[in-house]
């Protein structure tokens, strides 16, 4: 993106609200309750032409000491130094509040540019307060609604001046290297296009520790860490690059069982948990020491499995542990007892807060990630299935066999394969659990959902 916007303001004003309207998402959570927002979350934005990256921060509070409000605090200061243009919101139909006019001295002294926004202008009740921005001394106001998506055109105009001038380079095209005259499942697998960043997604429990983990990859304090439970409630994403690899590591609220969620924003947030699983590559499990697996954990991993995604559980806290070898067979008779259909999971242990082993864990994410990409040939594919019928052949059917004729790969992501069978109804599901164990175990697929199509009909290849 060309240049960054900030939204700062009191909370409860529509910073969240001016955020999707710019990301043309609902990317972050919107509620009455003030102080939704705690972290700063950043979006690309396309607005009247311009593109530039816009920044969600928590709302300003005139604290200064430990606690979670001055935490939140210093979040949005460290966002405001990282801009180029900030959006000092208000809410035109509340008018100028002490706090409103605190924050608006601070900002006149801050060396980021500061454009004056006036939000809820919609209708003759935001007048008065219109007239009275003046008196914080940030020019004149931008009146915009954006729930309405009013005003939009006014705030493009006075963005303009911060946005550097346009790149007219050329975009080469890519050879995508398809070969029609190669049957689908032979295709050589293309290069990858290490460009796009590999998404790693941080779920668990609350209080595991993903917040601090995020942190000690990044090496600094980017989101909030503390002891208060349910301090994620955004899902922060944020580029980063590891060995010459590019990620977009994800930090989500602490997923609790459903009959104890109860209150609006943590089902909102929640709800914003389950997406960014489904958006990602790779989702790194993040369970306490003291609490190895408990149900809530594996409930977690289970739905990782069924949404395809690849799966890699990191022990946190290992630093606390007393006895570790019976911790870590306590892990393994977990996932053999409750994922014993997934073989080969990547456990890691670590310390986020001390940042042991967090190399390793980045290892096995890569490894399991390049599982989860992994494509293999027909050719190879169909040996293989000769030799599982000629040791296991499938059980008979009302007296009579059910053929099985050609086996291919249609997708990856996760390894998916197309089973072609003359009754694919009589096939048993517990033939086809085998299938599925042996191929992963003859192809070494451990870790990562294998999918198995049944399909009806004659070897598409094969000649008439």
């Amino acid at each position: 993106m060309s240049f960054t916007v900030v939204l700062v303001g009191r909370p409860n004003v529509g910073k969240s609200t001016l955020f999707n309207r710019l990301a043309g998402k609902k990317l972050a959570l919107v509620d009455d309750t003030p102080g939704v927002t705690r972290d700063w979350r950043s979006a690309p934005a396309h607005v009247g032409g311009l593109s530039f990256t816009v920044v969600d921060t928590a709302g300003l509070e005139d604290v200064t000491d430990d606690s979670l409000e001055a935490r939140m605090r210093r979040q949005t200061e460290q966002a405001l130094e990282r801009a180029d243009v900030a959006l000092f919101i208000i809410d035109a139909r509340a008018g100028i509040t002490p706090l409103d006019r605190h924050f608006a001295n601070l900002l006149r002294r801050s060396k980021t540019p500061v454009l004056l926004v006036a939000n809820k202008t919609e209708g003759k009740a935001s007048q008065p307060g219109m007239f009275e921005s003046y008196e914080l001394g940030l020019g004149d106001p931008i009146p915009l609604s954006a729930e309405h998506g009013e005003g939009m055109a006014d705030l493009v105009e006075a963005l303009l001046p911060y946005a550097p001038p346009e790149d007219t380079g050329e975009v080469e095209e890519k050879d995508d290297g398809f070969d029609p005259s190669i049957p689908v499942g032979d295709q050589p697998e293309p290069e990858e296009d290490r460009s796009k960043p590999i998404q790693i997604a941080i779920v668990g429990r609350p209080n595991v520790g993903k917040s601090t983990l995020l942190n000690s990859l990044l090496g600094e304090e980017r989101v909030l860490t503390g002891p208060e439970a349910g301090m994620t409630r955004d899902a922060i994403s944020v580029d980063w690059e590891w060995r010459d690899r590019r990620f977009k590591l994800v930090d989500t609220a602490g997923m609790r069982r459903r009959a104890r969620v109860d209150e609006k924003v943590e089902k909102l947030a929640v709800a914003d948990s389950l997406r960014v699983i489904r958006m990602a590559n790779v989702v790194v499990l993040v369970v306490d020491a003291a609490a190895i697996l408990d149900k809530q954990d594996l409930t977690i991993a289970r739905l990782v499995i069924s949404e395809g995604r690849a799966l890699v559980i990191a022990v946190n806290k290992w630093d606390t542990v007393d006895d570790r070898a019976m911790a870590l067979r306590q892990v393994e008779d977990k996932l053999q007892a409750s994922l014993g259909y997934i073989k080969g999971v990547k456990v890691v242990t670590i310390s986020a807060l001390k940042g042991h082993k967090l190399d390793t864990l980045l290892d096995g994410v890569l490894e399991t990630y390049n599982v989860w990409n992994r494509r293999i040939p027909t050719a190879q594919l169909n040996r293989w299935i000769e030799g599982v019928l000629e040791h296991h052949p499938p059980p008979l059917v009302e007296g009579r066999r059910v053929k099985i004729r050609y086996v291919t790969q249609v997708k990856t992501r996760p390894p998916t394969f197309a089973l072609f069978v003359n009754k694919p109804l009589d096939l048993p599901e517990s033939y086809q659990r085998y299938l599925t164990t042996h191929l992963r175990d003859s192809f070494d697929m451990p870790g990562v959902p294998v999918r198995l199509l049944l399909r009806k009909g004659k070897n598409p290849y094969a000649e008439d």
